[in-house]
């Protein structure tokens, strides 16, 4: 299957499992999969990011040789939205490696900071803190804190997630 090829022909669910099944657990089809989502064009690196998300969640260790350079590409300026959520989404499913947590945890707060970042994006960056702060205990207050402070003012998505994150980092 050339990838780059299905997804310049349509963007649907149905084509997103059919890259999701076809790339499997296999790590020579996922890195074609990665090289497509980071080379683009634009349009392509959109429709790239939903597939790569739903092959984490399937085969969580296939992305960690992929992490650096998938973070990195998440700092660039101006992404869309949907490859934000995507990247972030698929952060849930995996292990993040010790080295990586610190930049993963900076860039979750910003997102998580940012009023102006959708729903989704707050949501998923609040679970893949929750994960960081269960082996990093110093950031439970600080996590803790920022969900509080933003409760009140939260779509009924982040009110939801938050209590759920709350729960899980405050010590019963």
């Amino acid at each position: 299957m050339d990838i780059r090829k299905e997804l310049s022909r349509e963007h649907s669910r149905a084509k997103t499992m059919k890259i999701v099944d076809y790339v499997g657990d296999n790590p020579t089809r996922l890195k074609v999969l990665v090289d497509v989502f980071l080379t683009g064009p634009y349009r392509i690196t959109q429709r790239a990011a939903w597939p790569l998300s739903y092959c984490a969640e399937r085969e969580p260790k296939l992305i960690i040789p992929h992490l650096k350079t998938i973070l990195n590409y998440l700092k660039k300026p101006g992404i869309h939205d949907a490859v934000k959520r995507n990247t972030v989404r698929l952060l849930q499913f995996i292990e993040i490696p010790k080295r990586h947590q610190g930049q993963v945890a900076d860039i979750c707060f910003g997102y998580l900071q940012d009023p102006k970042e959708p729903v989704a994006i707050r949501a998923f960056s609040m679970t893949v803190l929750a994960s960081i702060a269960r082996q990093n205990p110093d950031l439970r207050q600080e996590l803790a804190i920022l969900i509080e402070d933003q409760l009140p003012f939260g779509s009924p998505a982040f009110v939801s997630r938050g209590r759920k994150v709350l729960k899980e980092i405050r010590p019963s």
